[in-house]
């Protein structure tokens, strides 16, 4: 009888822990299946926009990496993007000092009258400073500007000689950066058929600039009222309202520039940060000044969500 019993109690407890193995396998399988369903749920996917711009190229400005790319090394025409350039150069000068004066000339606003160039509508004979000639530069996109600062910190004894020197320096500079698909032919953009950079340059031309404290406060101005020496020893003050759209209007916007012509057609090189994230790109050749701004705005747009 014990026999039977103990044979009994083995073919039960056979069953049991079968019992008790097929129902660990089926808690087990259970558990992977429900850490599978956590870890395989897919991000939200970011889709990759698309512009109207020929070209634009978006990276990460803290650790460099590209983000979009559109035709980002082909060579186009930059308007007056260029001037991130004049004012590098302006600021990489050794022993700068802002605060000195140039005095306007008249070259100056008769070269913007001829080539119906943008203008900070400068006055012959006011006593303006360099760090006013950069405002003057970068927000209404003054060419009279460009031109007085080429003709001060370029090299000769004449206003022609001083012109070349210095668009060399911006040549030069764009070498030392790495900029190989970038040439200038002018301080201003208004170029001479030699004048082109791509996106990927002028965003590296921008990030570059951007550690320069004085760039970074200048491109991020919306406006500013600046007073000047006129030439009878009176005053007079500037006003000058950024041509960036973005500023104002897009959260984060801390930059840069815009540029526009015949043959750039709409331009703009962008920046903004939001949460220590700063996103920094260039469109070149977007079809109007509404969809330069859009093509910006979605780039920007893009880039901090991925």
């Amino acid at each position: 009888m014990r026999d039977a019993i103990g044979a009994f109690n083995l073919i039960t407890g056979i069953k049991g822990a079968r019992v008790r193995r097929a129902a660990a396998a089926v808690f087990t399988t259970g558990a992977v299946l429900t850490a599978a369903a956590l870890t395989a749920a897919p991000a939200q996917a970011v889709t990759t926009p698309t512009i109207t711009a020929k070209g634009g190229f978006v990276m990460n400005n803290g650790t460099g990496k590209s983000l979009f790319t559109k035709a980002a090394d082909t060579k186009l025409s930059t308007g007056s993007t260029t001037k991130i350039m004049t004012a590098k150069v302006v600021l990489s000068q050794s022993n700068l000092n802002l605060d000195s004066k140039v005095t306007i000339q008249k070259a100056y606003s008769d070269y913007v009258v001829a080539n119906n160039a943008s203008q900070a509508h400068l006055i012959v004979g006011d006593k303006v400073t360099v760090r006013q000639l950069l405002y003057g530069l970068m927000l209404p996109s003054g060419c009279d500007a460009a031109y007085a600062l080429a003709d001060k910190y370029g090299s000769g004894s004449t206003r022609a000689a001083r012109v070349k020197s210095f668009i060399g320096k911006m040549n030069t500079t764009a070498r030392s950066l790495g900029l190989t698909n970038t040439h200038f032919d002018s301080f201003d953009g208004i170029g001479n058929g030699d004048n082109y950079s791509t996106p990927r340059d002028l965003t590296k031309l921008a990030s570059n600039a951007m550690k320069n404290s004085t760039f970074r406060s200048v491109v991020d101005t919306k406006s500013t009222k600046q007073k000047v020496t006129t030439q009878s020893g009176g005053y007079r003050y500037y006003n000058w309202a950024n041509t960036n759209p973005l500023l104002g209007t897009y959260s984060g916007a801390i930059g840069v520039k815009t540029g526009s012509g015949p043959e750039a057609k709409y331009c703009l090189v962008f920046a903004a940060t939001r949460s220590g994230k700063t996103i920094i790109g260039t469109v070149l050749a977007s079809t109007s000044v509404d969809n330069r701004t859009a093509d910006a705005k979605k780039l920007l747009n893009y880039g901090f969500a991925v």
